[in-house]
């Protein structure tokens, strides 16, 4: 099984954005990124995907909930700025189940790295997490046994 920690594609700039941030939607490039998610998330048999509550994060799983036929599940626990321990509880809830996560740039190293210490496995030293990149993180009886990082779609 596998837990899929997604980065948000490329959003438009919160500086040139005059509405509530949770609405600030993808980027020309960011669509693309989202669509490019399709064909490296697909082969990992996702059956669940859950979104931060901020548009982009849904905008960019919704191309694989429509190639997958699945509902994006909205919670709050992987919004910008959710505490550390609740994104990393909703992801454990999910052991057995390969899950797609789309969230922030804060929570992405966060979880990776509340979940390194406590499974004790190793994340490189300068490790990346690009905007509409993918941590696959191999999970057994709710463990992670290894993390792989996936390099966001080319534009």
């Amino acid at each position: 099984m596998a837990w899929l920690l997604v980065r948000h594609a490329r959003a438009g700039s919160r500086k040139g954005w005059e509405g509530p941030d949770v609405e600030r939607p993808l980027s020309k490039k960011g669509r693309r990124q989202a669509d490019g998610l399709v064909e490296v998330l697909e082969p990992y048999g996702v059956k669940r995907i859950l979104s931060s509550p901020y548009i982009r994060c849904s905008q960019t799983v919704e191309p694989l909930a429509e190639a997958l036929g699945l509902e994006i599940e909205v919670r709050s626990e992987l919004a910008e700025g959710a505490p550390v321990h609740e994104a990393v509880g909703l992801v454990r809830q999910h052991a057995g189940t390969t899950a797609a996560f789309s969230t922030h740039g804060d929570i992405v190293p966060a979880v990776l790295e509340a979940l390194a210490e406590q499974d004790g496995f190793e994340l490189p030293p300068d490790y990346d997490y690009a905007k509409g990149s993918v941590w696959a993180l191999e999970e057994v009886d709710g463990k992670v046994v290894s993390a792989r990082y996936l390099r966001a779609p080319a534009l």
